[in-house]
């Protein structure tokens, strides 16, 4: 939210006051002084009256898992373990998974506590590509790819998909990339030809790639530049 937002809702100050405190540059956040009132807060920032904390501010965190089979993408699961089972981090109650993966899906997952980073990284309107390797029980037709490229209509939701690009590898393996993710959209996308995916393992989503130094199960912290990308 904006500064002066943010300081009028602590009981301590009323607006005219925040006018104040911003003209007399008596208020930092993380360690720059700030006047304008429309300068971002988040919960991350760490905000100062005069050398006084009025907000710690908590460390953002960013992890890449590799996922495997047969872990469920959900904080927690009274029946499977869950992929935050997987992580050895103090307070993963506060992190969740920015994009979801199924049940037997593999590949990249990412975890955070930073809402408006995994907005950027899963909205379709920010147009990032979700790169999934595909295998198929039949071959892959080459009408799969126009019809992929023209967008599929999804009776259930009443949407037609946003364009997807197709790049065959074999007879029943191919690489998809989609900036959507719909409830299972890729076994429907193949679906819609009556061709059963029999493997999917995700790539890469936007700018991040899985590292091919993690075995399934394992994770590591983004890196600052990683993050960044996004």
């Amino acid at each position: 939210m904006r500064v002066d937002r943010f300081l009028s809702n602590l009981p301590r100050f009323n607006r005219k006051q925040v006018r104040l405190l911003l003209v007399e540059r008596r208020i930092t956040v993380d360690g720059q002084t700030v006047s304008d009132p429309h300068h971002p807060v988040s919960e991350f920032s760490r905000v100062l009256l005069d050398g006084e904390v009025l907000q710690a501010g908590k460390p953002a965190r960013y992890f890449m898992l590799h996922k495997p089979q047969g872990c469920v993408s959900a904080t927690a699961d009274p029946q499977h373990p869950t992929v935050l089972d997987l992580l050895d981090e103090p307070d993963k109650h506060e992190l969740h998974i920015a994009g979801r993966l199924d049940f037997n899906t593999t590949g990249l997952l990412l975890i955070t506590n930073d809402g408006q980073w995994s907005r950027r990284l899963t909205q379709p309107q920010t147009k990032l590509p979700k790169v999934y390797y595909v295998e198929t029980e039949q071959n892959i037709g080459p009408e799969y790819a126009a019809t992929f490229a023209a967008g599929l209509y999804f009776a259930f939701e009443d949407l037609t998909t946003q364009p997807a690009e197709l790049e065959l590898l074999g007879p029943r393996t191919a690489r998809l990339s989609i900036i959507e993710g719909r409830y299972h959209q890729v076994k429907r996308m193949f679906g819609h030809f009556n061709n059963k995916v029999t493997r999917l393992h995700r790539e890469r989503m936007g700018p991040l790639e899985l590292d091919s130094a993690l075995a399934q199960g394992q994770y590591r912290a983004l890196t600052d530049a990683e993050i960044q990308q996004v």
